[in-house]
């Protein structure tokens, strides 16, 4: 081949090079998709540089192939080995004999700083002095892969940037509605004190506990737990303890507001998501207590006798359309008594060896401790608790209400 052949392609090249580059920055400064962004990339290398093979392995929750071309079987799920890449220097053929690889004639590592990013394998160059032509522009290659896959990781950050933005707004919004599902104050009466404490796990939790006046001898207590948690839980909550709010401003019926309850509950969540929850109605002139257990932990009566467990009632909320069944609980009541509700966050929380709190644990603590006062109970649990876990951090939501009433 003469020189001025060489030089007429070495010229050539290098405009295409330059071109590519040009073409490549325009479309990054576009802001186009990643999938714009490799087409572009698999263009240049195939057409500009006359390849016949070409396979691009990217790191992207492991290795990714994202373009593959003439090649003789699928990359998809082949790993380059570490100690081919290791010390960042081009692959060629004799490297790459005795691997899954060895039908390329070059493979090229790129990193960033020290990350690697991407590994580009080349095959089907022209032969004999062209073929020393493009390896003499290998470097370009290199450099090429390196311009693009810098500007794709830039904008997979910057979604990521941009998704933890939106996630801790929705998180806000959560929180703020969260906040206000739970009663602005505690009654503190001679004759009816409730007592209450709630930790989220995460920012925002599934829990909710509230209480209403209905009149002057009748008290409502409730706590429940939607399954799922976020945006999504915070909003069916909310949902939720409007319905029931709007339901006992009508009726204290609780067979009718469970079932109105469990179809608002359907409605809105599709089957998909469901609550536990637990309402109870105190009569303080009757001295009885009337209650619904809808699958959620067992509330405890606690006296001087001991502990009752509060079961009777019916499944989950929002499980199914029509409940299958309902039973409505009737208990009397003395003097002295407390009401014990939580949610299953209390339960099962683990120490560092792996050992559930449990119920039986929490039974044992309100038998030593049920004569104490509501926030009594709270803190001096709360510390039990506390201790037991040791460092290991909870995995649920805890709620926690105590309800003490004299009659």
């Amino acid at each position: 081949m003469d020189t001025s052949y060489q030089i007429a392609n070495q010229y050539e090249l290098k405009e295409l090079e330059l071109n590519a580059l040009l073409e490549i920055t325009q479309a990054i400064n576009d802001n186009l998709s990643e999938d714009s962004l490799y087409k572009i990339y698999n263009f240049t290398l195939r057409a500009n540089l006359r390849l016949a093979k070409l396979v691009l392995l990217v790191q992207e929750n492991g290795w990714q192939s994202k373009i593959e071309f003439g090649t003789s079987k699928s990359f998809e799920f082949e790993v380059p080995a570490p100690e081919l890449i290791e010390n960042k220097k081009i692959l060629f053929q004799n490297d790459l004999s005795d691997t899954p690889f060895d039908e390329f004639e070059v493979g090229i590592p790129v990193f960033h700083k020290n990350d690697l990013l991407a590994v580009v394998f080349l095959g089907g160059v022209a032969g004999g002095n062209e073929k020393k032509i493009i390896e003499n522009h290998l470097n370009f290659i290199q450099a090429l892969t390196n311009i693009i896959m810098v500007a794709i990781e830039n904008k997979k950050m910057a979604r990521a940037t941009i998704e933890q933005e939106v996630y801790a707004k929705e998180m806000e919004i959560a929180k703020k509605v969260q906040q206000l599902l739970f009663p602005n104050y505690l009654p503190d009466q001679d004759n009816f004190k409730i007592a209450a404490h709630y930790s989220p796990h995460n920012t925002v939790g599934g829990d909710y506990y509230d209480w209403l006046e209905i009149d002057e001898e009748r008290k409502f207590v409730c706590i429940a737990d939607v399954s799922g948690k976020g945006v999504p839980a915070a909003i069916l909550m909310s949902n939720f303890q409007a319905s029931l709010r709007t339901l006992l401003r009508k009726t204290s019926d609780l067979e009718e507001i469970v079932h109105d309850l469990n179809h608002q509950v359907f409605e809105s969540a599709n089957g998909e998501n469901f609550i536990t929850f637990f309402m109870a109605l105190i009569d303080m002139k009757k001295d009885h207590i009337t209650y619904v257990n809808a699958g959620h932990n067992p509330p405890f009566l606690l006296n001087a006798e001991g502990i009752t467990e509060l079961n009777t009632g019916t499944l989950v909320l929002g499980a199914f359309k029509e409940l299958p069944f309902l039973e409505i609980g009737h208990l009397d009541i003395k003097d002295g008594q407390k009401l014990f509700l939580y949610t299953d966050g209390l339960t099962e929380a683990f120490n560092e060896e792996d050992e559930e709190f449990g119920a039986e644990k929490l039974e044992e603590f309100l038998k030593a401790n049920g004569n104490s006062s509501p926030s009594q109970i709270i803190a001096d649990l709360l510390e039990h608790l506390n201790n037991f876990v040791g460092e290991r951090a909870f995995s649920d939501d805890i709620t926690l209400l105590v309800c003490d009433f004299n009659v």
